[in-house]
Protein backbone atom coordinates (compact mmCIF):
# COMPACT_ATOMS: atom_id res chain seq x y z
CA UNK A 1 0.00 0.00 0.00
CA UNK A 2 1.38 3.39 -0.91
CA UNK A 3 1.51 5.53 2.23
CA UNK A 4 -0.12 8.91 1.76
CA UNK A 5 1.09 11.91 3.74
CA UNK A 6 -0.95 15.08 3.48
CA UNK A 7 0.62 18.49 3.59
CA UNK A 8 0.12 20.27 6.90
CA UNK A 9 -0.29 23.98 7.63
CA UNK A 10 2.81 25.82 8.77
CA UNK A 11 3.68 25.03 12.37
CA UNK A 12 1.73 21.77 12.43
CA UNK A 13 2.94 18.20 12.11
CA UNK A 14 2.26 16.42 8.82
CA UNK A 15 -0.85 14.31 8.74
CA UNK A 16 0.00 10.63 9.37
CA UNK A 17 0.26 8.41 6.30
CA UNK A 18 -2.59 6.13 5.30
CA UNK A 19 -1.25 3.04 7.07
CA UNK A 20 -0.85 4.92 10.34
CA UNK A 21 -4.39 6.25 10.03
CA UNK A 22 -5.61 2.74 9.32
CA UNK A 23 -4.00 1.47 12.54
CA UNK A 24 -5.44 4.39 14.51
CA UNK A 25 -8.98 4.07 13.16
CA UNK A 26 -9.56 0.36 12.55
CA UNK A 27 -12.02 -0.62 15.28
CA UNK A 28 -11.02 2.59 17.13
CA UNK A 29 -7.40 1.46 17.15
CA UNK A 30 -8.05 -2.07 18.40
CA UNK A 31 -7.94 -3.90 15.07
CA UNK A 32 -9.55 -7.30 15.51
CA UNK A 33 -9.71 -6.71 19.24
CA UNK A 34 -8.21 -10.17 19.83
CA UNK A 35 -6.15 -10.25 23.05
CA UNK A 36 -2.92 -12.26 22.90
CA UNK A 37 -1.03 -11.46 26.11
CA UNK A 38 -2.97 -14.11 28.04
CA UNK A 39 -1.60 -16.80 25.68
CA UNK A 40 1.95 -16.50 27.04
CA UNK A 41 3.07 -19.74 28.68
CA UNK A 42 0.12 -21.71 27.33
CA UNK A 43 -0.09 -24.27 24.54
CA UNK A 44 -2.82 -24.13 21.91
CA UNK A 45 -4.91 -26.71 23.71
CA UNK A 46 -8.68 -27.12 23.51
CA UNK A 47 -9.52 -24.45 26.10
CA UNK A 48 -7.20 -21.85 24.57
CA UNK A 49 -8.50 -22.56 21.07
CA UNK A 50 -12.09 -22.17 22.29
CA UNK A 51 -11.30 -18.72 23.73
CA UNK A 52 -9.51 -17.64 20.54
CA UNK A 53 -12.43 -18.85 18.44
CA UNK A 54 -14.85 -16.80 20.50
CA UNK A 55 -12.70 -13.67 20.13
CA UNK A 56 -12.40 -14.13 16.36
CA UNK A 57 -16.14 -14.67 15.94
CA UNK A 58 -16.81 -11.47 17.89
CA UNK A 59 -14.45 -9.71 15.47
CA UNK A 60 -16.71 -10.51 12.47
CA UNK A 61 -14.65 -13.49 11.33
CA UNK A 62 -16.93 -16.28 10.05
CA UNK A 63 -16.94 -19.75 11.58
CA UNK A 64 -15.15 -21.59 8.75
CA UNK A 65 -12.63 -18.79 8.36
CA UNK A 66 -11.97 -18.85 12.10
CA UNK A 67 -11.11 -22.55 11.78
CA UNK A 68 -8.63 -21.71 9.03
CA UNK A 69 -7.03 -19.02 11.18
CA UNK A 70 -6.67 -21.43 14.13
CA UNK A 71 -5.13 -24.06 11.84
CA UNK A 72 -2.65 -21.47 10.57
CA UNK A 73 -1.68 -20.54 14.12
CA UNK A 74 -1.12 -24.18 14.99
CA UNK A 75 1.22 -24.58 12.02
CA UNK A 76 3.23 -21.55 13.06
CA UNK A 77 3.26 -21.88 16.85
CA UNK A 78 3.27 -25.66 17.22
CA UNK A 79 1.72 -27.32 20.25
CA UNK A 80 4.28 -26.25 22.83
CA UNK A 81 3.90 -23.33 25.22
CA UNK A 82 3.77 -19.91 23.57
CA UNK A 83 6.89 -17.97 24.52
CA UNK A 84 5.66 -14.39 24.32
CA UNK A 85 2.83 -12.22 23.03
CA UNK A 86 4.92 -10.74 20.22
CA UNK A 87 5.56 -14.22 18.80
CA UNK A 88 1.84 -14.98 18.95
CA UNK A 89 1.05 -11.65 17.31
CA UNK A 90 3.57 -12.27 14.52
CA UNK A 91 2.14 -15.74 13.90
CA UNK A 92 -1.39 -14.35 13.76
CA UNK A 93 -0.33 -11.57 11.37
CA UNK A 94 1.38 -14.12 9.08
CA UNK A 95 -1.72 -16.31 9.14
CA UNK A 96 -4.05 -13.43 8.27
CA UNK A 97 -1.75 -12.14 5.52
CA UNK A 98 -1.65 -15.64 3.99
CA UNK A 99 -5.44 -15.62 3.86
CA UNK A 100 -5.67 -12.10 2.43
CA UNK A 101 -2.79 -12.18 -0.04
CA UNK A 102 -4.66 -13.87 -2.93
CA UNK A 103 -7.17 -10.98 -2.88
CA UNK A 104 -4.50 -8.27 -3.10
CA UNK A 105 -4.91 -7.28 -6.73
CA UNK A 106 -4.69 -3.52 -7.37
CA UNK A 107 -6.86 -2.21 -10.17
CA UNK A 108 -4.79 -1.43 -13.26
CA UNK A 109 -6.33 1.03 -15.70
CA UNK A 110 -4.90 0.71 -19.22
CA UNK A 111 -4.19 3.87 -21.17
CA UNK A 112 -5.29 2.57 -24.55
CA UNK A 113 -7.41 5.47 -25.76
CA UNK A 114 -10.74 3.88 -24.78
CA UNK A 115 -12.77 4.71 -21.66
CA UNK A 116 -12.25 2.24 -18.85
CA UNK A 117 -15.72 1.81 -17.38
CA UNK A 118 -16.01 1.22 -13.63
CA UNK A 119 -19.53 0.35 -12.54
CA UNK A 120 -19.99 1.11 -8.86
CA UNK A 121 -22.44 -1.17 -7.05
CA UNK A 122 -23.79 -1.33 -3.51
CA UNK A 123 -26.69 -0.81 -1.15
CA UNK A 124 -27.80 2.58 0.11
CA UNK A 125 -25.56 3.86 2.88
CA UNK A 126 -22.50 1.85 1.89
CA UNK A 127 -20.55 4.95 0.85
CA UNK A 128 -20.79 4.22 -2.86
CA UNK A 129 -21.23 7.77 -4.17
CA UNK A 130 -18.56 9.13 -1.83
CA UNK A 131 -16.17 6.40 -2.97
CA UNK A 132 -16.76 7.46 -6.57
CA UNK A 133 -15.77 11.00 -5.65
CA UNK A 134 -12.62 9.80 -3.92
CA UNK A 135 -11.65 7.64 -6.89
CA UNK A 136 -12.24 10.56 -9.26
CA UNK A 137 -9.84 12.61 -7.14
CA UNK A 138 -7.29 9.80 -7.13
CA UNK A 139 -7.39 9.06 -10.86
CA UNK A 140 -7.31 12.71 -11.85
CA UNK A 141 -4.20 13.18 -9.72
CA UNK A 142 -2.66 10.27 -11.62
CA UNK A 143 -3.11 12.22 -14.84
CA UNK A 144 -6.18 10.38 -16.11
CA UNK A 145 -9.09 12.12 -17.79
CA UNK A 146 -12.15 11.25 -15.70
CA UNK A 147 -15.91 11.45 -16.21
CA UNK A 148 -18.76 10.58 -13.83
CA UNK A 149 -22.17 9.10 -14.68
CA UNK A 150 -25.04 9.76 -12.25
CA UNK A 151 -26.70 6.38 -12.72
CA UNK A 152 -28.40 6.42 -9.31
CA UNK A 153 -31.57 8.09 -10.58
CA UNK A 154 -33.83 6.91 -7.77
CA UNK A 155 -32.32 9.16 -5.12
CA UNK A 156 -32.21 12.83 -6.13
CA UNK A 157 -29.60 13.55 -3.48
CA UNK A 158 -27.27 11.03 -5.14
CA UNK A 159 -27.29 13.05 -8.36
CA UNK A 160 -26.58 16.27 -6.47
CA UNK A 161 -23.88 14.59 -4.41
CA UNK A 162 -22.13 13.27 -7.51
CA UNK A 163 -22.36 16.67 -9.21
CA UNK A 164 -20.74 18.24 -6.14
CA UNK A 165 -17.87 15.74 -6.36
CA UNK A 166 -17.56 16.54 -10.06
CA UNK A 167 -17.25 20.26 -9.34
CA UNK A 168 -14.76 19.62 -6.54
CA UNK A 169 -12.53 17.51 -8.79
CA UNK A 170 -13.17 19.51 -11.98
CA UNK A 171 -14.51 16.50 -13.86
CA UNK A 172 -17.68 16.38 -16.02
CA UNK A 173 -20.81 14.61 -14.81
CA UNK A 174 -23.44 13.11 -17.11
CA UNK A 175 -26.85 13.20 -15.41
CA UNK A 176 -30.55 13.13 -16.23
CA UNK A 177 -33.67 13.87 -14.25
CA UNK A 178 -34.50 11.79 -11.13
CA UNK A 179 -36.39 8.68 -12.14
CA UNK A 180 -34.68 8.38 -15.53
CA UNK A 181 -33.59 4.97 -16.78
CA UNK A 182 -30.24 4.17 -15.15
CA UNK A 183 -29.04 2.13 -18.13
CA UNK A 184 -29.78 5.04 -20.46
CA UNK A 185 -27.71 7.39 -18.29
CA UNK A 186 -24.73 5.04 -18.37
CA UNK A 187 -25.16 4.51 -22.14
CA UNK A 188 -25.19 8.26 -22.79
CA UNK A 189 -22.21 8.77 -20.49
CA UNK A 190 -20.17 6.11 -22.28
CA UNK A 191 -21.01 7.64 -25.67
CA UNK A 192 -19.85 11.03 -24.38
CA UNK A 193 -16.72 9.53 -22.81
CA UNK A 194 -15.77 7.88 -26.10
CA UNK A 195 -16.28 11.12 -28.02
CA UNK A 196 -14.25 13.19 -25.52
CA UNK A 197 -11.31 10.83 -25.15
CA UNK A 198 -11.99 10.07 -21.48
CA UNK A 199 -9.72 7.55 -19.77
CA UNK A 200 -12.00 6.52 -16.88
CA UNK A 201 -15.78 6.56 -16.62
CA UNK A 202 -17.02 6.07 -13.05
CA UNK A 203 -20.69 5.12 -13.19
CA UNK A 204 -22.92 5.29 -10.12
CA UNK A 205 -25.89 2.92 -9.82
CA UNK A 206 -28.98 2.94 -7.61
CA UNK A 207 -28.46 1.58 -4.13
CA UNK A 208 -30.30 -1.68 -3.79
CA UNK A 209 -30.60 -4.55 -1.37
CA UNK A 210 -29.30 -7.86 -2.60
CA UNK A 211 -32.75 -9.45 -2.19
CA UNK A 212 -34.60 -6.91 -4.37
CA UNK A 213 -35.05 -8.97 -7.53
CA UNK A 214 -36.38 -6.13 -9.70
CA UNK A 215 -33.51 -3.79 -8.90
CA UNK A 216 -30.98 -6.57 -9.33
CA UNK A 217 -32.37 -7.22 -12.81
CA UNK A 218 -32.04 -3.51 -13.56
CA UNK A 219 -28.39 -3.75 -12.60
CA UNK A 220 -27.98 -6.64 -15.01
CA UNK A 221 -29.57 -4.40 -17.67
CA UNK A 222 -27.05 -1.62 -16.99
CA UNK A 223 -24.23 -4.11 -17.53
CA UNK A 224 -25.82 -5.39 -20.75
CA UNK A 225 -26.50 -1.92 -22.19
CA UNK A 226 -22.94 -0.72 -21.52
CA UNK A 227 -21.75 -3.68 -23.57
CA UNK A 228 -23.57 -2.41 -26.65
CA UNK A 229 -21.04 0.39 -27.09
CA UNK A 230 -18.02 -1.58 -25.91
CA UNK A 231 -18.25 -5.36 -25.78
CA UNK A 232 -15.74 -5.43 -22.92
CA UNK A 233 -17.58 -2.84 -20.79
CA UNK A 234 -18.04 -2.47 -17.93
CA UNK A 235 -14.42 -3.35 -17.36
CA UNK A 236 -14.73 -3.26 -13.57
CA UNK A 237 -17.83 -4.09 -11.50
CA UNK A 238 -16.85 -2.83 -8.08
CA UNK A 239 -18.95 -3.54 -5.01
CA UNK A 240 -18.75 -1.00 -2.18
CA UNK A 241 -19.27 -2.59 1.24
CA UNK A 242 -19.77 -1.04 4.67
CA UNK A 243 -17.33 -2.67 7.13
CA UNK A 244 -19.71 -2.19 10.05
CA UNK A 245 -22.30 -4.60 8.55
CA UNK A 246 -20.44 -7.71 9.71
CA UNK A 247 -21.57 -10.99 8.18
CA UNK A 248 -24.38 -9.28 6.24
CA UNK A 249 -21.66 -7.84 4.01
CA UNK A 250 -20.75 -11.39 2.97
CA UNK A 251 -24.35 -12.08 1.96
CA UNK A 252 -24.43 -8.85 -0.05
CA UNK A 253 -21.20 -9.71 -1.86
CA UNK A 254 -22.32 -13.25 -2.70
CA UNK A 255 -25.66 -12.12 -4.13
CA UNK A 256 -24.20 -9.27 -6.20
CA UNK A 257 -21.47 -11.59 -7.48
CA UNK A 258 -24.10 -14.12 -8.52
CA UNK A 259 -26.07 -11.43 -10.37
CA UNK A 260 -23.35 -9.58 -12.27
CA UNK A 261 -19.98 -11.23 -11.64
CA UNK A 262 -18.07 -8.80 -9.42
CA UNK A 263 -14.48 -7.99 -10.35
CA UNK A 264 -13.53 -5.90 -7.31
CA UNK A 265 -14.48 -4.85 -3.78
CA UNK A 266 -13.97 -1.55 -1.98
CA UNK A 267 -14.45 -1.71 1.80
CA UNK A 268 -15.51 1.55 3.44
CA UNK A 269 -16.06 2.83 6.98
CA UNK A 270 -13.26 0.90 8.65
CA UNK A 271 -13.10 3.92 10.96
CA UNK A 272 -16.71 3.48 12.07
CA UNK A 273 -16.37 0.54 14.45
CA UNK A 274 -15.79 -2.17 11.85
CA UNK A 275 -13.29 -4.70 13.19
CA UNK A 276 -11.97 -5.70 9.78
CA UNK A 277 -12.59 -9.41 10.31
CA UNK A 278 -15.22 -9.36 7.61
CA UNK A 279 -12.48 -8.96 4.99
CA UNK A 280 -10.99 -12.25 6.18
CA UNK A 281 -14.30 -14.03 5.63
CA UNK A 282 -14.75 -12.41 2.21
CA UNK A 283 -11.22 -13.44 1.23
CA UNK A 284 -12.00 -17.00 2.26
CA UNK A 285 -15.40 -17.31 0.59
CA UNK A 286 -15.40 -15.16 -2.53
CA UNK A 287 -12.81 -15.11 -5.36
CA UNK A 288 -13.06 -11.34 -5.86
CA UNK A 289 -10.06 -8.97 -5.52
CA UNK A 290 -9.97 -6.29 -2.84
CA UNK A 291 -9.23 -3.00 -4.61
CA UNK A 292 -9.52 -0.26 -1.98
CA UNK A 293 -10.18 0.31 1.70
CA UNK A 294 -11.44 3.50 3.33
CA UNK A 295 -10.92 4.91 6.82
CA UNK A 296 -12.55 8.33 6.68
CA UNK A 297 -14.32 11.06 4.74
CA UNK A 298 -11.37 12.76 3.05
CA UNK A 299 -10.23 11.77 -0.44
CA UNK A 300 -6.87 10.68 1.01
CA UNK A 301 -8.67 8.30 3.39
CA UNK A 302 -9.13 5.78 0.56
CA UNK A 303 -6.14 3.75 -0.58
CA UNK A 304 -5.13 0.53 -2.30
CA UNK A 305 -5.58 -2.64 -0.27
CA UNK A 306 -2.34 -4.21 0.96
CA UNK A 307 -2.59 -7.65 2.61
CA UNK A 308 0.57 -7.40 4.74
CA UNK A 309 -0.16 -3.96 6.15
CA UNK A 310 -3.82 -4.74 6.74
CA UNK A 311 -2.88 -7.90 8.64
CA UNK A 312 -0.43 -5.90 10.76
CA UNK A 313 -3.13 -3.33 11.54
CA UNK A 314 -5.51 -6.11 12.58
CA UNK A 315 -3.14 -7.56 15.20
CA UNK A 316 -1.45 -4.43 16.53
CA UNK A 317 -1.27 -4.26 20.33
CA UNK A 318 -3.74 -1.79 21.87
CA UNK A 319 -2.44 1.71 22.52
CA UNK A 320 -2.28 3.36 25.95
CA UNK A 321 -5.62 3.29 27.67
CA UNK A 322 -7.13 0.83 25.19
CA UNK A 323 -8.24 -2.64 26.19
CA UNK A 324 -9.37 -5.23 23.66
Amino acid sequence: MRAMTDAAPAGKSPRPGFFERLKQKLNQGLGLGVALDWLVGKPLDESVVAELEEQLLRADVGLKTTDRVIDGLRRRLGRGAIKDASAARAALADTLAELLRPRQQPLVIPRNGSPFVILMIGVNGSGKTTTIGKLAHRYRNEGLKVMLAAGDTYRAAAIEQLQAWGERNDVPVVAQQPGADSAAVVFDALQSAQARGVDVLLADTAGRLQNQAGLMQELVKVVRVAGRLDASAPHEKMLVLDASLGQNAVSQAEQFHKAVGLTGIAMTKLDGGGKGGILLTLADRLPVPFRYIGVGEDAADLDVFDAEQFAQALVQPPGPGRTP
